[in-house]
């Protein structure tokens, strides 16, 4: 199914000017994203992006102050596509088992298509966060910069589905701690798969993350 075009609003606090304002601020997240899944964020530069969008390394950092603050900018973007998704997909589905379901399935999955925002490759987007995102914030300044606000859009994902599952089991204590471990274990299984594949059982089937932490879910509520 087709998604609705869609806007997302990202805080000013993670960014130094709108790139959603501009030409060059669209072209700087689009290309961006091409190199950051091309070559990983330790070898990217905003020196090779200059390259790449024939326009000064100077013009860049009118719109972030590093190449750390456009990961995090790029994770929340990403975080707030992800719960317009779970929004979208959850809305008038009365029984919250489903819901849920149907929450995980997002969370878990790759993205194999998307056409909401024209500028921004959704399927190369989702393949940063996967292998990349754990950066934005194990940093020693992972304190000042949630303070700041720059991990709002996760823990806004988290607390949405935190808040399905206390409709279906309202006594259960850890919901966070369940959600945010199907996030990162769903992250790194799919990593393992693609570069560590004796760590993992994805070959098995097609499916077989989102299916894994669909019941690992699922078991822990029936507890």
């Amino acid at each position: 199914m087709k998604s609705l075009p869609i806007q997302i609003e990202i805080s000013p606090s993670l960014y130094s000017k709108n790139p959603d304002s501009s030409e060059l601020g669209r072209k700087i997240i689009s290309k961006s994203i091409e190199l950051l899944n091309e070559m990983g964020f330790e070898v990217f530069t905003f020196k090779k992006l200059g390259l790449v969008i024939n326009s000064p390394e100077s013009s860049i950092y009118r719109y972030f102050e590093n190449k750390h603050t456009l990961l995090i900018y790029l994770t929340s973007w990403y975080w707030k596509w992800t719960e317009y998704r779970i929004f979208f997909a959850t809305t008038n589905v009365d029984c919250a088992e489903e819901r849920l379901r149907k929450a995980i399935n997002i969370l878990t999955k790759p993205v194999l298509e998307d056409n909401s925002i024209s500028y921004v490759n959704e399927v190369l987007l989702s393949e940063i966060i996967f292998s990349e995102s754990l950066k934005t914030y194990h940093t020693k300044n992972v304190d000042a910069e949630n303070k700041k606000g720059c991990f709002k859009a996760y823990k806004s994902v988290v607390h949405r589905v935190s808040n399905i599952i206390l409709e279906i089991s309202p006594k259960y204590e850890l919901p966070h701690m369940l959600i945010s471990t199907v996030i990162e274990g769903a992250h790194q299984q799919k990593y393992f798969a693609d570069h560590l594949p004796s760590l993992t059982d994805v070959t098995i089937a097609k499916d077989i993350i989102s299916v894994f932490y669909t019941d690992l879910v699922f078991n822990f509520l029936k507890k």
